[in-house]
């Protein structure tokens, strides 16, 4: 996919907010960090990719959504509405995603890595979860997750079953809350790392950007290329912001 960014305007990707965990009370304080950040980067945003993990869990039923996210959601279709080019891939936490950011807010949904040239740069971007040669469990609890049979099971409880259950899981089991994806392994071991390693193999590409792991990261790769995670909102609070030619990894405070 090619994007032409106008003159004096950036793109900006965000990751891993799990807005709702531990509980929705606390993480009220940082859905307001993260809608403040919304509205500074209106002001240059041309494209905005929103890289998955928006919310520790999200469901959708035919006529149902999970209750909360009031400030996001009415700020992203906000930002929508004045022309910024939103993108939303899905991580590991909103797996289910299917129609409402189409057609509440017309941000395009993507359930794999998308490749992108912006102003003549190469882009591989995605949240980062199953790929590589690691990560194995959550490979295997994915298919579980994307099953048709177990989706349509699930969506038959009543929401606030299916939901408060949901929300347990996520918090209380590791492999779906990713904890362990907190934690550096070194470069040589960085499964995304390695990932990209291969990749590079078939086609070259200037930047892969990857949420997931929760932590900020920028590696250089080979062929000058280079690997960047984005953190997350929980302790980080990173960006990475593209201004049509170099690509930087930030903090907002």
């Amino acid at each position: 996919m090619n994007i032409e960014l106008p003159k004096r305007k950036k793109v900006y990707f965000a990751s891993d907010n799990h807005l709702g965990a531990p509980t929705m009370k606390e993480s009220k304080q940082r859905e307001l960090k993260f809608v403040r950040w919304l509205d500074t980067i209106k002001l240059d945003a041309g494209v905005l990719f929103l890289m998955g993990d928006l919310f520790d869990f999200w469901f959708e039923y035919k006529t149902v959504i999970p209750k909360g996210f009031t400030r996001t959601l009415g700020k992203l279709a906000e930002l929508s509405d004045a022309g910024i080019e939103i993108h939303y891939f899905v991580g590991n936490h909103d797996l289910w995603m299917n129609g409402y950011f189409e057609e509440e807010l017309n941000i395009p949904v993507y359930h794999k890595p998308q490749q992108y040239n912006i102003n003549g740069t190469s882009f591989f971007i995605g949240h980062g979860d199953g790929l590589g040669p690691d990560d194995k469990g959550y490979k295997r609890m994915k298919k579980v997750f994307t099953n048709p049979v177990a989706k349509w099971f699930f969506k038959w409880l009543h929401p606030d079953i299916g939901v408060r259950l949901a929300k347990y899981l996520s918090v209380s089991n590791k492999l779906i809350s990713g904890d362990d994806d907190a934690k550096f392994l070194g470069n040589d071991k960085e499964w995304l790392v390695q990932y990209a390693h291969r990749k590079l193999e078939q086609q070259h590409y200037d930047h892969f950007i990857f949420g997931h792991r929760h932590l900020p990261l920028e590696i250089p790769l080979k062929e000058n290329s280079k690997y960047t995670n984005l953190g997350d909102w929980i302790n980080y609070y990173t960006y990475a912001e593209f201004d049509g030619e170099y690509l930087s990894l930030k903090e907002f405070k």
